[in-house]
């Protein structure tokens, strides 16, 4: 579905199940300390096996590889190979002196000359072939049919194909016919084949390509615009290609690759194997680990259910959505959730969700938990001794953890709070007041603690010359809407258009609760005397980048992103309560604008709050970001900067590194403040966000009936 610019216009998206890739890693038995993991095999009932030095290993249950043991008179063996017999699944096992399997009643099997062949393949019709650095011998079934001499070059890898075996070297591609090695294809830096079709599809150290599997000549030109052209292996799932490399793994989708690589996906980027279920799930083997990229099937719904359900488990403090730190880098178990610089703005996303939660649906427990973490907000203006001014956060006494310079002890006792609070708060409190106030205050005291919160940060401002005035007196480094700071800033820097904006709404929203005169006649003043109003309307298109020195912070000089987020959750108060209808058209041509150019990040949030409010949205965006956000939000360091398959833009003022958007899990893990087009960085398992972030323009999209 394409880009609507009216809210008349859309038609609803199903909420229709959805497979997505998750990540599996394997936790290996003690013995495999050490151990060289030689190769992974799936058998047709979808057992795991990985062949290494000290003996045969397989998955139990889901996620641990242990010995094999199934069978007691093969537990103490050690196999040369293992194979799984072309199209039935059934695993076949090469030791020095027999191969044999357990299917069939245990009845194929046969001796073989000791320490002779260290190579085993199997076809549909149940030939085996054995194959050493000399020779090869095929049986059928107990007995040796024939011995057959080697093409030359050294083996890569023997292949079976529609019952016929196939031989592959760096320089070619062999077939066996008639007792006899046929060459196939001839070519340069080959590594790996598989069939689809009628076709071969090759892959070498510089890309790929396809062949006819009948002649032999060249269909397809090479594809070398791949995230890592030297290709290890590459194996169809169903209708999918996929490819391993030293660098990770990709999978061809329709118009790009989708790579998985770093921690998120593989506990080592070396791909020494891979293999499929019958799931379609993957399974990579790399020198250290084995790890499963698994397709799990679900819902919108399902998804923000697991993240709802994950926040009130593990990520709330006080009524605050928090961020843990994890000590022990990846080990959940040793977290613990801490302050952080933005605590409120980061709890009005899930306060947001929750709103529009039971603005949807009338369940209790969301406005059980919006109250929750409104009386959080509350406490921010009661835990500091200063009228009206709110905390950026706080904790018990001795017990705080980031910026510890800012924090003063409250006249509470055992308890402590942060200053220096920003504009990254302040458009939390107006965002969520203002919402509260449509969707949840229901009674008169409800409606009144909205207002009385929202009238004593603004009255604060007023009475302190529009400045955030800390406990020193002086005004916050970033909590400023006076005319000297936000006039230092030409018309073309983005934070003068901002400011302007974050200061009207912030008066409007305080009229429209309130009724206090002072805040209309405020907004006025402040848009006619010092054309915060032309200020606020200035086109985006004229945004560039300058350099301002403010406070002896360089400025202006590239797009921040938070300016976004910023921007865009201040919008829906903004618009919503905007004084007439005049000025509401001129706030729907302000938002439509900044929409238009976020439109390249593919943004669910941007698109929900501006089409609830001057009604554009591109939906198929919004099913994208839902359904791509990732389930797993630890943090991780990523690199894709060396990719190949990318189309790289030059340098520009909003940091966009590539034409097309990589999916949230190839991305490092971020939050909407941060440039979705950044290639590399991340974190060390330090951290893990909570899914808040995708939790409200969920419930929003569920409210504005985006999705059904």
């Amino acid at each position: 579905m394409g880009i609507f610019c009216s809210s008349l216009a859309i038609a609803q998206e199903l909420d229709v199940p959805f497979k997505q890739a998750t990540s599996v890693k394997y936790e290996l038995a003690e013995d495999l300390e050490g151990a060289e993991l030689k190769k992974v095999v799936v058998d047709y009932n979808d057992i795991v096996y990985v062949l290494t030095d000290k003996g045969l290993y397989r998955d139990y249950f889901g996620e641990k590889l242990s010995k094999d043991k199934t069978y007691h008179s093969l537990s103490d063996k050690t196999p040369v190979d293992i194979t799984i017999q072309e199209e039935s699944g059934i695993l076949f096992y090469l030791y020095k002196d027999q191969f044999l399997t357990n299917s069939f009643a245990g009845t194929i099997y046969a001796e073989i000359p000791k320490n002779t062949f260290n190579r085993i393949s199997v076809n549909k019709n149940l030939e085996v072939l054995l194959l050493s650095r000399e020779k090869g011998s095929i049986y059928k079934e107990k007995k040796k049919v024939e011995d057959i001499s080697l093409p030359k070059g050294e083996l890569i890898e023997v292949y079976t194909h529609n019952g016929e075996f196939y031989y592959l070297t760096e320089k070619e591609v062999f077939r066996l016919r008639e007792s006899k090695w046929e060459s196939v294809h001839q070519g340069k830096g080959i590594t790996s084949i598989d069939f689809k079709a009628d076709e071969i599809y090759v892959g070498t150290k510089s890309g790929f390509y396809s062949l006819s599997i009948f002649d032999g000549k060249q269909i397809s030109p090479v594809e070398s615009k791949l995230p890592v052209p030297e290709i290890s292996k590459l194996m169809f799932v169903g209708l999918d290609l996929w490819f391993s490399t030293g660098d990770g793994a990709f999978k061809q989708e329709s118009d790009r690759y989708r790579y998985f690589a770093s921690k998120r996906w593989l506990d080592n980027n070396r791909v020494t194997d891979m293999a499929s279920d019958s799931k379609g799930d993957i399974y990579f083997l790399t020198p250290t680990g084995l790890n499963k990229v698994e397709y799990f099937t679900q819902t919108l719904a399902d998804k923000a259910e697991f993240y709802q359900d994950n926040i009130r488990k593990y990520f709330m403090r006080y009524g605050f959505v928090c961020a843990p730190r994890i000590p022990q880098p990846f080990d959940e178990s040793s977290a613990k959730v801490v302050d952080h610089d933005n605590d409120g703005l980061w709890t009005s996303f899930y306060l947001g969700s929750q709103v529009f939660r039971y603005a949807t649906t009338g369940e209790p427990i969301a406005k059980r938990y919006v109250w929750e973490s409104f009386e959080a907000f509350e406490r921010l203006l009661t835990v500091n001794p200063l009228k009206g001014f709110p905390s950026r956060t706080f904790e018990r006494t001795g017990h705080k953890v980031a910026d510890l310079d800012r924090w003063r002890p409250s006249q509470e006792k055992a308890w402590e709070w942060k200053g220096t609070t920003s504009t990254d708060e302040y458009i939390a409190y107006l965002f969520v007041v203002s919402i509260m106030d449509q969707f949840m205050a229901e009674t008169p005291d409800e409606k009144q603690r909205v207002a009385n919160f929202i009238d004593a940060i603004m009255t604060h401002i007023i009475e302190n010359d529009y400045y955030f005035v800390d406990a020193d007196g002086k005004p916050t480094l970033w909590g400023r809407w006076h005319p000297d700071y936000v006039h230092q800033f030409p018309k073309h820097v983005y934070d003068r258009k901002l400011n302007s904006t974050h200061l009207i709404t912030g008066l409007q929203l305080a009229y429209a609760l309130t009724g206090k005169e002072i805040y209309k006649t405020e907004a006025f003043r402040m848009m006619e005397e010092y054309n915060y109003f032309e200020d606020m309307i200035t086109p985006m298109s004229e945004m560039r980048p300058d350099t301002v020195n403010y406070d002896g912070i360089i400025m202006g000089d590239s797009w921040n992103h938070s300016d976004d987020e910023m921007a865009f959750l201040t919008y829906w108060p903004m618009y919503h309560y905007a004084f007439n209808d005049t000025l509401k058209q001129h706030y729907s041509e302000i938002i439509r604008e900044h929409w238009e150019v976020e439109l390249p990040e593919r943004n669910a949030a941007w698109n929900t709050l501006t089409y609830g409010t001057s009604g554009q949205i591109n939906t198929e965006d919004v099913m994208w970001h839902l359904r791509e956000f990732k389930l797993d939000l630890m943090s991780y360091n990523v690199r894709n900067s060396h990719r190949k398959d990318l189309e790289y833009l030059s340098e520009n003022f909003r940091g966009q590194t590539t034409k097309q958007l990589l999916t949230p899990g190839e991305r490092r893990t971020h939050r909407h403040n941060a440039n979705p087009f950044g290639l590399d960085g991340g974190g060390d398992g330090t951290s893990k966000l909570a899914g808040d972030e995708f939790l409200l323009p969920y419930w929003m999209a569920r409210y504005l009936k985006i999705i059904e």
